[in-house]
């Protein structure tokens, strides 16, 4: 269909917006660029998904600036960079949200991290895009933060309208082309089209807004088959039966209706509290508690990014201050003497709420408590290139196999156990 047809998409003035976009945000203009058109009258506005098509309507192409129409591409690509839809699918699961509601709140939270400082240095921020300040929120969050800070109600009634698409939320919409669609983005595409943005953020530090440097760092940490193996064994043991398991009456249990008169709690599920034990001992590399500190990171986001459900215990022969994850930025991890993770584990059953899931990152060279802890144990082992000389200041020294009960995942090794 031709730009002078009636009602047809005006290509012209879509791709003159996207050409500004990328004049002013050039470390962009890879995934601006990347992104496939394809003209529909189910959207509202512009939408995406997650194979990188996105989806345009016609009028609203028609009714918009060209400045503000640039402000709509830089913001949609950025759902997709930041792997909203990926993270949408984890907090639906993980945090039991359902229906359009809910989704209609994590495009709402997505569209707020994007929001707080994407625009302004030449991108024009477009009619009607939400910030912060609009629901009463302080900025710099992430979109998982965001989620829990708000709910639906008259702040959030005049935006209905919203629909990024799947490629802001996960949920699929009935215009989505899907996998099998043409002009779709496999992973490994998607993959190469991120970090070659980060690359492009990370050559123009003095001029790119705060979030996206935030974001380049973290996608410049190369890709680790362990790190998705950790966050896999982390969410299996946080989802298990038990865990984060709780009985309530905000919703009575449906078996009450075959008991007049007796109203039944009904289980439900809260989001896992985790407490991470990090080996300080000195047969520790600086480099290993580096990684273990990245490694906490991935850990919060594969429990849905609930930063105050995850607290940290460095530990060598003894156990230290229980350290919350929204502080971690400012974790010391001391030590450096001998190893005796057993005192770690104690502390971490001691503090505070008791945790569903403890995270062990060690080079394994330890003793492990005799009796089984009453919640789910993942321990994540520093890989060596070479047999280890077993010294701990004893010549004799041998360390503990690690249990059964703890599943295992080798960091820095391309597979677990």
């Amino acid at each position: 269909m031709s730009a002078g047809a009636p009602g047809a998409l005006d290509l012209d003035k879509l791709y003159t917006a996207r050409l500004h976009a990328a004049r002013v945000r050039p470390y962009l203009a890879t995934a601006l660029f990347a992104l496939h058109t394809v003209e529909s009258r189910q959207v509202p506005t512009m939408a995406v998904d997650r194979y990188w098509r996105v989806y345009v309507c016609a009028g609203f192409v028609d009714r918009t600036p060209v400045e503000e129409l640039a402000g709509v591409w830089v913001h949609e690509v950025s759902h997709l960079l930041r792997d909203h839809h990926g993270r949408g699918d984890r907090a639906a699961r993980l945090q039991g949200l359902e229906g359009p509601g809910a989704r209609l709140r994590m495009n709402i939270a997505a569209d707020l991290e994007i929001n707080d400082d994407v625009f302004g240095d030449g991108l024009l921020r477009p009619a009607g895009a939400v910030t912060p300040q609009d629901l009463g929120l302080s900025g710099g969050e992430l979109m998982e933060d965001y989620l829990r800070r708000f709910g639906l109600g008259p702040r959030t009634d005049g935006l209905v309208w919203l629909d990024c698409g799947s490629g802001a939320d996960g949920m699929e919409r009935e215009w989505d082309l899907g996998p099998d669609g043409a002009h779709g983005l496999s992973e490994q595409e998607q993959d190469g089209i991120r970090f070659r943005v980060a690359q492009g953020i990370d050559g123009r530090p003095g001029t790119v807004p705060k979030g996206w440097k935030r974001w380049a760092q973290e996608a410049f940490h190369p890709p680790q088959p362990w790190r998705e193996l950790l966050g896999a064994a982390v969410r299996s043991a946080a989802s298990g039966t038990g865990a984060g398991e709780d009985y309530g009456y905000g919703r009575p249990s449906r078996r009450s209706a075959g008991l007049p008169g007796v109203v039944l709690p009904s289980l439900r599920r809260r989001p896992p509290r985790v407490c991470v034990v990090i080996d300080t001992s000195g047969s520790v590399s600086d480099s290993e508690l580096g990684s273990a500190l990245l490694e906490v990171t991935a850990i919060s986001q594969a429990v849905g990014g609930r930063r105050d459900l995850v607290t940290v215990v460095p530990c060598d022969a003894a156990a230290r201050i229980v350290h919350p994850l929204c502080q971690g930025e400012g974790i010391p991890l001391l030590g450096g003497g001998g190893t005796d993770l057993r005192a770690g584990f104690a502390r971490a059953l001691r503090s505070g709420p008791p945790p569903d899931v403890i995270v062990v990152l060690t080079d394994g060279h330890t003793a492990w408590p005799a009796v089984r802890p009453p919640c789910r144990v993942v321990v994540g082992r520093f890989s060596r290139a070479r047999a280890p000389r077993w010294d701990e200041d004893d010549p004799h020294y041998r360390p503990d196999r690690t249990p059964s009960w703890a599943r295992v995942v080798e960091i820095g090794s391309p597979a677990g156990r």
